[in-house]
C-alpha cells in the first residue's frame, strides 16, 4: 500500500507530508433514535457509500477513500474489518471544546 500511495502523492517539503487527491467519507453515522423497520446496520450503510464511491471512481478517477473516526477500539475494528487502514492520527483544535483525537484511515479502490 505504501508503495502505491508513494506514486500517486506529491510531497510537501515545508511540512514534510504526502499530499493526495482522496474520496472523503465525512458523518458516515446511525440515528438511533429513529426505529420502526428502517434499520441498517452499520455494514450495509458501509456498503451503500463504499458502491457510490466506486461509481463516483470509475466516472471521475481516483485510487483512495479516506475517513476519520473517533479513537474507540469498536469503531476501529468496524472500520479494520472492511478494509480501511490506520495511517495516522489528528489532534482537533477548538476555542471552546477540548482537544479530541480522530484516527485517519484509508482504503484504497
Amino acid at each position: 500500500m505504501k508503495r502505491k500511495l508513494l506514486r500517486i502523492s506529491e510531497l510537501d517539503e515545508k511540512s514534510d507530508t504526502y499530499t493526495m487527491s482522496a474520496y472523503l467519507i465525512a458523518q458516515l453515522g446511525k440515528n438511533f433514535s429513529e426505529s420502526g423497520g428502517t434499520e441498517i446496520t452499520g455494514a450495509e450503510l458501509l456498503k451503500l457509500t463504499w458502491d457510490k464511491i466506486k461509481e463516483i471512481q470509475y466516472l471521475g478517477g481516483g485510487v483512495v477513500t479516506f475517513l476519520e473516526a473517533e479513537n474507540e477500539e469498536k469503531l476501529l475494528s468496524f472500520y479494520r474489518d472492511n478494509r480501511f487502514s490506520q495511517f495516522d492520527t489528528r489532534q482537533t483544535a477548538s476555542d471552546t471544546d477540548e482537544s479530541l483525537e480522530l484516527v485517519q484511515l484509508l482504503r484504497l479502490l
